[in-house]
């Protein structure tokens, strides 16, 4: 009998402990569900302040719709593709550097003609766009999806740049990509030695307008960058001296001289182009007699202002100064 009650107390306790054991590991199941539970639910959401304000976007864009050329450049540069874009300023619809990356991108308009109906149908996840172009429609924009603005367009592209790495939540990315165009900078510099002292001239050919490119302008700033020097004339912190006439072609010498042409199709810029370059006044520049005057590209030298084109006129500037 006492036997008995004493298998019957070990029973008892052993059944006790085994659902202790079990309440436990339930426990520690719940937990761990709950805390996955929390986990998932994690805040993604980030603020971005632009040139209109502030935006809230609730997590990383997957759907993003850029409306300037350089900021097409920046989203690619940063490995991402856009669902729309507006059309490149020269090319069909893309320039040429870029159009293999943008088969698949929907054209929504120009940079100063931007198509909202095209946009609204992409129901993207962003807008970027640029207040010296599309402040106007700024609200119907907002009003699709979240929407930043940078401010301007000209000079440095290293600013938009970063905003827009901020806004598509790739600032480490964005980081990266400066940081392998500062490091380009510097070894060309390094090759460059004394011959950074030369002083680099630039001259812009349009139909009905010819422009001498100061410091303030897409490829003065990386000229500034590298450390180049300019001519007197042109080492000015503004943009450009528009509508210059033949009287001025002196302010035009140089150690060097690269020269683009915005052609349009139907060869007027072309015409103006070689109307200056055959002109004796040009011909008598010490830079024409040295044989230092380069034609280059206009897309890359100054109409597409991102970083894909930055490294390509890093290119030129290699093949054109580096003996």
């Amino acid at each position: 009998m006492k036997l008995s009650k004493i298998y019957l107390g070990l029973f008892s306790l052993i059944a006790i402990l085994m659902l202790a054991a079990c309440g436990g590991a339930a426990e520690d199941e719940a937990a761990d569900s709950k805390d996955s539970s929390s986990g998932s639910g994690e805040d993604t959401s980030y603020t971005v302040e632009h040139a209109m304000g502030t935006e809230t976007l609730e997590k990383a864009p997957e759907k993003i719709v850029i409306l300037t050329n350089e900021g097409t450049e920046a989203l690619l540069a940063m490995g991402v593709t856009p669902v729309g874009a507006v059309q490149s300023w020269t090319g069909d619809p893309w320039y040429d550097h870029i159009s293999d990356q943008m088969k698949d991108v929907q054209v929504v308009g120009l940079e100063s003609e931007v198509n909202v109906e095209a946009i609204a149908a992409l129901e993207p996840d962003l807008i970027i766009g640029n207040k010296m172009r599309q402040e106007k429609i700024y609200d119907q924009l907002k009003s699709i999806a979240p929407t930043v603005f940078a401010e301007t367009l000209r000079g440095n592209w290293k600013e938009n740049f970063e905003l827009y790495a901020k806004a598509i939540n790739k600032e480490e990315e964005g980081k990266q990509v400066i940081a392998d165009y500062d490091q380009r900078i510097a070894d060309i510099k390094e090759k460059l030695g004394d011959d950074v002292n030369k002083e680099i001239s630039m001259v812009r050919f349009m139909a009905g307008d010819v422009r001498i490119y100061h410091k303030d302008s897409f490829s003065g700033v990386i000229l500034d960058q590298i450390g180049f020097a300019r001519p007197e004339s042109q080492d000015v912190d503004d943009f450009a001296e528009k509508n210059a006439t033949k009287e001025r072609i002196p302010a035009m010498d140089g150690d060097a001289l690269f020269y683009f042409t915005y052609e349009e199709g139907d060869g007027e810029a072309t015409d103006v182009e070689k109307e200056w370059i055959e002109d004796p006044l040009f011909k008598n520049l010490e830079v024409a007699k040295a044989g230092n005057v380069y034609k280059v590209d206009d897309t890359i030298w100054n109409t597409a202002g991102g970083v894909l084109a930055a490294n390509l006129m890093l290119d030129d500037i290699e093949k054109f100064m580096i003996k």
